[in-house]
């Protein structure tokens, strides 16, 4: 490779960055691989909960929510594995199609990787929006699950790879934002169209996803490379033209040097993989995989997959039940503004420890309630109660929008040195996945046997995962994603022993 003359750029460098157009467009587009993410989540919860939906496809669960009041089990009425993988096979899709994901961004680059989830997204929509049959819906899910699959590995690279570092924790944050938006949207569609007389609306549920597939296919078409991918993959003046472009100055030569000094390394690990286990990555592979854990085990998918199902499941009926996940999906838009605003100015630590509190505190509460109001088979759940449940709901959304849910996406973006970073993000998003479909093929049956035991069971992990962030989790905030090592990893009190004494631990022996 023709890199090796060049000089290393030296650690510290302030490079000169402008916020242009070009990356505040470029973020939206990318961005926008988080708003069909997010309308998968929410569209599921809500068309599981559509009479006409269960009626077609799910013949047992319509008949148990059709039994008696008294004569059915609160807890139980929608335990069917069935409707689970409904649920958590786009996810299951997801963790396999993420291995491809990382081969794709690291050899086509990110924004290749983008299109083909969008086609991906594209022909799930059509299978899911026509379909005639379980075998047909369940193929739909998972061609969805491959478009996930795949955004959610390149997405995340993109934006940290395309911001300047000052506003990169909250140009990132857009992924985890458009998320939100993407629940929002999915909770106001599926209470229109629950409505819709001649039960076809979970049809045009199911059908609008093709609204955010178009823009990220579109999107992909349309932005640059990110000028780290374009550099790794030896296309050098190209990848400074991009840079000058996103940074809106001739004034790179630092940045740029450190790119294409990053990239000299990365190409010196012929196994990506491999080199992701060895010692010195050990520190950013640990954070990366604990934080998918914990960002599950806070119990919010449970929550977000099945708002309607839950709510229903408390004695709301179906329309109050949309209606209060719409409320909802409204705090989980509002509260990752906060992060947008905050992340770079408060830090990731402390976003994560105080929403650890409010998280945990809110959960017990619901449990409480639960507990002493809502019986497997007698609903003493009044309208203040009820409305204290909601309540509490909230609160635990609104501080997870803030904390673990745009930061178990930033973090591990932002933490790994470029020759390992595809491999790792690609570990973080299968991470991720593997536990969402875990908690998403498992949630209505823990439900239906831990009854309200589940969100004590949820409040204690958030204890857990809170001492882990106190102890072992570095700040980021400001700090140049190619520097990550000389700056965290070895001024950090445990994780420094990882780190290799050698060219600034940044050369790997192989």
């Amino acid at each position: 490779m023709p890199m090796a003359g060049f000089p290393v750029a030296t650690s510290g460098v302030e490079f000169e960055a402008k916020i242009t157009p070009v990356v505040i467009i470029s973020c939206l587009m990318a961005a926008t691989g988080g708003l069909m993410f997010g309308y998968d989540i929410g569209v599921s919860g809500g068309v599981t909960s559509m009479p006409s939906f269960l009626k077609e496809f799910f013949p047992t669960v319509y008949d148990k929510t059709q039994e008696l009041q008294g004569n059915d089990s609160n807890y139980c009425k929608y335990d069917n594995q069935g409707l689970q993988l409904f649920t958590s096979s786009l996810y299951l899709a997801a963790l396999t199609a993420t291995f491809f994901a990382s081969y794709t961004t690291r050899v086509l680059g990110r924004k290749k990787t983008m299109l083909i989830a969008g086609i991906f997204f594209i022909f799930g929509t059509m299978l899911n929006a026509s379909a005639v049959n379980l075998p047909m819906l369940i193929f739909g899910r998972i061609s969805l699950g491959c478009g996930v699959g795949f955004a959610n590995q390149a997405v995340p690279l993109f934006l940290s790879e395309i911001a300047p570092t000052r506003i990169r924790g909250a140009l990132n944050i857009l992924f985890q934002f458009d998320v939100t938006v993407g629940i929002l949207f999915a909770n106001l569609i599926n209470y229109g169209t629950s409505k819709i007389e001649g039960g076809w609306g979970w049809r045009l549920s199911l059908a609008l996803a093709g609204v955010p597939a178009g823009l990220l296919t579109s999107g992909a078409i349309l932005v640059d490379d990110t000028p780290n991918s374009l550099i790794e993959r030896g296309y050098l003046e190209q990848g400074k033209s991009v840079l000058k472009k996103i940074r809106g100055t001739d004034n790179v030569e630092a940045e740029y040097y450190e790119i294409v000094e990053a990239s000299r390394i990365s190409h010196e690990v012929k196994h990506p993989f491999k080199n992701l286990f060895m010692r010195q990555n050990r520190p950013p592979l640990v954070i990366a995989v604990m934080m998918q854990i914990f960002q599950q085990l806070t119990g919010i998918n449970a929550i977000m997959f099945y708002a309607p199902v839950l709510f229903n499941t408390l004695g709301f009926g179906n329309d109050a039940s949309l209606y209060s996940s719409v409320i909802t999906g409204a705090v989980n838009v509002l509260s990752t503004l906060v992060s947008i605003y905050s992340v770079d100015k408060l830090g990731r630590r402390m976003l994560l420890i105080e929403a650890g509190l409010q998280m945990f505190v809110s959960q017990m509460i619901i449990g409480v309630v639960l507990g002493m109001k809502l019986k497997d088979n007698s609903n003493h759940l009044s309208h203040g109660m009820a409305i204290v449940v909601v309540l509490m709901v909230c609160i635990f959304v609104s501080s997870f929008a803030w904390s673990w849910g745009p930061l178990g996406w930033l973090i591990p973006s932002e933490i790994f040195p470029m020759e390992t970073r595809s491999a790792g993000q690609s570990v973080t998003v299968c991470m991720n996945m593997m536990f969402t479909f875990v908690i998403a093929q498992s949630f209505l049956s823990m439900l239906c046997h831990m009854q309200y035991g589940i969100f004590l069971f949820f409040s204690c992990w958030v204890l857990v995962m809170s001492a882990f962030v106190m102890f072992l989790v570095p700040e980021t905030k400001g700090v140049p994603i190619e520097e990550m090592t000389e700056k965290v990893w070895r001024q950090h009190w445990f994780w420094k022993r990882f780190m290799n004494d050698e060219a600034g631990g940044r050369r790997i022996s192989l």
